[in-house]
């Protein structure tokens, strides 16, 4: 075994550790996508491979062959990592924009994030929040909220999101419920479609309302679906699940792009 194997393994055992303990919290929280399955799937990878390293050590030592599999499988996951951090660049670059550069905006969109056990989740509540002191702002402007039903649930997120603005004091004959929507393009073509109803065209000033992670995506779907005057105010992600969210952004946007709503 060569001298730094040891290091490496107590390295690999540490990683895996950390991550995997990660996704179980974030999981016992009812939090179940992407970006928490990955990390504990590998975090499980890298204790499996620290509990075994000596026979994966004597496996690919048997051939060229396998020595090459291994350094390509690293050099491909090294790769890979370059791209999510230049993605969480990105993100961050982004999240300076203020949405009080507006002006005169005549309708604010919450969208929805998820409502674990139905009841608003801490990513959800900063949005929710962000969106209230936009609605103080501009008091003539129609607020959305816009989320249909979770999988495996009853509730609609729209009539949590609702009952969380007016109980803040909002008045209700502002808010204007988007209760089908099942993904983000969903959440801005439905709600597009229910302005118009009360007289706000897709060409009115709009202020879109959602998590720093999430904002870069959004206002492009929004521009996709035809508001043509959008700006964003980003909402904080709790750091205990920042990255996590940051990891399932950089899968969606990939998915969005490939399936054309980007």
């Amino acid at each position: 075994m060569k001298a730094g194997a040891p290091w490496r393994r107590i390295g690999l055992a540490l990683a895996g550790a950390l991550l995997l303990g990660d996704a179980i919290a974030l999981m016992l929280t009812g939090l179940f996508n992407f970006g928490v399955a990955l990390p504990g799937a590998i975090g499980a990878a890298c204790l499996a491979l620290s509990w075994r390293w000596e026979a994966v050590a004597q496996w690919r030592a048997a051939s060229v062959g396998r020595r090459w599999i291994w350094r390509a499988g690293w050099t491909a996951f090294a790769v890979w990592l370059a791209t999510v951090a230049a993605f969480f660049y990105l993100i961050h670059r982004g999240i300076a924009e203020s949405a009080p550069k507006a002006t005169a905006a005549r309708a604010i969109i919450i969208l929805g994030s998820g409502t674990p056990h139905c009841v608003a989740s801490p990513t959800l509540v900063a949005r929710l929040d962000t969106g209230m002191a936009l609605a103080r702002q501009w008091p003539a402007a129609w607020v959305v909220v816009s989320g249909g039903r979770d999988f495996l649930r009853q509730c609609r997120e729209a009539d949590i999101m609702a009952d969380y603005l007016t109980g803040h004091g909002l008045a209700t004959d502002r808010l204007i419920r988007e209760n089908r929507s099942t993904s983000t393009e969903e959440n801005l073509r439905f709600s597009r479609q229910l302005l118009e109803q009360q007289g706000v065209s897709a060409s009115d000033p709009l202020v879109l309302a959602t998590s720093d992670f999430h904002l870069m995506r959004a206002k492009r779907i929004a521009r996709k679906v035809g508001f043509g005057a959008v700006v964003g105010a980003a909402a904080p992600t709790p750091l205990y699940l920042r990255y996590n969210a940051w990891l399932r952004e950089y899968f969606a946007f990939i998915s969005g792009w490939v399936l054309g709503e980007i």
